[in-house]
């Protein structure tokens, strides 16, 4: 969809609707992000809110509130107003949390409203140069040459990189020995000095080594290949059809929400999202746009938490 699509679609919802969307929004929305300050998360939505307060004509503030992989933030914005000044930046953390621990953790899909994905953050599969793996195919014989023998850094247990290797061993039957780090940089000496063999990584992380031949790249993890890396094959492409790992990121308000103020908010942040200053900042950031409205989102979400659930259930996997 086009800006000038959207933008036209915001006008006559303006001209068809009756308040609140009329006057809605007459003073700052608030972005409420589970992850602190200078995060990949906090990064996206300031980028995303600075636009959308340019559509909307509105102040837009990004509060931090980290803590329980990001569940303190959903809560605080599941028992807000649901009025639309108040939203929440969901991530793929999410799904994992409620796929691992659904008696803890807020469902994205039904516990808050779902107005629109902004963006995805692709990963891709590197491997230390030193181990004799150039495809999929010889990564998947090497682990299965010898059980627990290949070692997979990952950003620590839980995230989406170590739930990535997991989904992977899970679509192949392989076994390999996690080593969790704090953070996908403490994880890069080890993985470059070979003292682990591979690990999935966001492809703007490693682009540089790859091409300096310090890693390498074996396959990219999304539905599609990168803008990063066009000429990396997918893991889908090279024989496992229908993998996909991504940390995705959206907007969701409060239950509740009034149906003409959520569609002002879908229409808005999804120009935002589109706009090609938006495309550019995302680009720098290695964020690629994926726009999804409310019903698409929404659908996304309860795909990715069926999918996370079967891959803990699958690996027998303990996240706390």
């Amino acid at each position: 969809m086009t800006i000038k699509k959207l933008l036209a679609g915001m006008l006559m919802l303006g001209l068809t609707t009756a308040a609140p969307a009329q006057t809605f929004p007459d003073h700052p929305i608030r972005i409420i992000v589970g992850f602190r300050a200078a995060s990949a998360s906090d990064v996206a939505a300031r980028l995303v809110g600075q636009k959308l307060g340019e559509i909307l004509k509105v102040g837009v503030v990004i509060e931090n509130k980290p803590g329980a992989s990001s569940e303190v933030g959903a809560r605080y914005v599941a028992t807000s107003a649901p009025d639309g000044y108040t939203l929440y930046l969901g991530t793929v953390a999410n799904s994992i949390n409620y796929a691992a621990k659904s008696d803890s953790f807020i469902d994205l899909a039904t516990g808050l409203a779902p107005i629109a994905e902004i963006g995805e953050v692709p990963n891709v599969l590197v491997v230390t140069p030193s181990l004799d793996a150039h495809t999929v195919a010889d990564v998947i014989r090497l682990a299965k040459a010898k059980p627990g023998a290949l070692s997979y850094a990952s950003a620590g247990a839980g995230t989406a990189l170590h739930m990535a290797a997991e989904l992977f061993s899970s679509r192949t039957g392989v076994t390999m020995l996690h080593v969790p780090y704090q953070g996908s940089a403490a994880a890069m000496p080890d993985l470059l000095e070979g003292r682990t063999s591979l690990m999935f990584v966001p492809a703007s992380t490693v682009v540089d080594l790859v091409k300096a031949g310090k890693l390498r790249a074996i396959a990219a993890t999304g539905s599609h290949r990168l803008a990063l890396m066009p000429d990396l094959p997918t893991v889908a492409e090279q024989g496992l059809p229908g993998f996909e790992s991504s940390v995705w990121s959206g907007l969701l308000a409060p239950n509740g929400l009034p149906a003409d103020v959520a569609k002002k908010l879908e229409i808005s942040i999804l120009a935002a999202a589109a706009s090609p200053d938006m495309k550019d900042k995302f680009a720098v950031q290695g964020i690629e746009v994926i726009a999804r409205g409310q019903k698409d989102f929404t659908a996304y979400i309860k795909v990715e938490n069926d999918k996370w659930a079967k891959v803990i259930k699958d690996r027998g996997l303990k996240l706390d």
